[in-house]
């Protein structure tokens, strides 16, 4: 990133915190979208049981970088882990924001939502006395929004938080809004953590063209509209039949684990860090962007599809 810790905490001043956006090869698209994005829409960014992964992929965005969205494109009035502000100040600003733009604002959840003791195994701050567990937040902020943008395995699926024997009863965005009746549209970025053009890709379509087409899973069909296998550079050894029995040896690597015959993510041609890997060159993929993920994934180094 090109911009200090202490700068950005200095930029964000108050509650105010940024989201990034990565290069989809669409050409100048910073530019675009601050011109078609005048008067930065609100934001609001929840996290329940996750490990912040989504927000760490998100921050290290490349094309434009942090600073540029920070100050041009997105207001994120409200984000745990990046904004100076705490505590219940902050709360007020979350949910005055959701009141006065109610309606106009997207809700970004990242992490599944703690269901089992009303609640009560995540809490995101205190206002007026009462504690706010994730599943009040989630519920009264999401039944404001224009749409609600789930980031990441865990928000979108339930994800590790959610495996056997999930003891925090911990759920979906999606879950969520269907038990409590709630109709705002949720659209699901999978990934742990997801990509961040996928995040980025996600919110810079919602804002300019509305909700992208979506698959049965509410995930983008721009990003998740093919498997890691049809695009894999080891699938002329799967159709030989060659399968590799350690790494290092020529074949497919399903014996090995890989998940890539049932996965759907553009991971091959969009990769990681800069476009400096992914996980097929090396490894294996695990299947992270999956609803049945992590529970009918795990053992993730044994062949478990196929």
């Amino acid at each position: 990133m090109k911009i200090t810790r202490r700068n950005f905490l200095k930029v964000c001043g108050g509650t105010a915190a940024a989201c990034g956006l990565s290069n989809l090869g669409i050409p100048n698209m910073a530019q675009a979208l601050e011109k078609a994005l005048a008067g930065n829409p609100p934001v609001i960014w929840l996290q329940g049981s996750g490990c912040t992964g989504c927000s760490v992929s998100l921050l290290n965005s490349v094309e434009p970088d942090i600073a540029t969205v920070l100050l041009k494109i997105i207001s994120l009035k409200f984000h745990p882990t990046v904004m100076a502000a705490q505590g219940e100040p902050a709360l007020d600003k979350m949910y005055k924001v959701a009141e006065d733009y109610a309606g106009k604002f997207y809700l970004v959840v990242e992490g599944s939502i703690p269901t089992k003791e009303r609640g009560r195994f995540c809490i995101v701050g205190e206002r007026q006395g009462h504690e706010i567990t994730m599943l009040d937040a989630t519920i009264e902020i999401g039944k404001k929004a224009a749409a609600t943008l789930a980031f990441g395995t865990c928000a979108s699926f339930g994800g590790i938080p959610a495996a056997k024997p999930n003891p925090t009863g911990a759920k979906p965005v999606t879950a969520i809004f269907e038990e409590n009746g709630i109709k705002t549209p949720v659209v699901n970025v999978p990934g742990c953590p997801p990509h961040p053009d996928w995040m980025v890709g996600t919110i810079a379509y919602a804002l300019t063209k509305g909700l992208p087409p979506v698959d049965e899973y509410k995930r983008p069909l721009l990003f998740f509209g093919s498997t890691i296998h049809d695009n894999c550079p080891y699938l002329k050894y799967y159709e030989e039949g060659k399968f590799a029995r350690s790494y290092g040896e020529e074949g497919c690597r399903l014996k090995l684990g890989c998940k890539g015959l049932e996965t759907y993510a553009d991971c091959w041609q969009r990769q990681w860090n800069n476009k400096v890997n992914w996980c097929v060159r090396n490894a294996i993929c695990i299947g992270c962007v999956q609803p049945n993920f992590w529970d009918e994934m795990a053992p993730l180094y044994e062949q478990t599809t196929g």
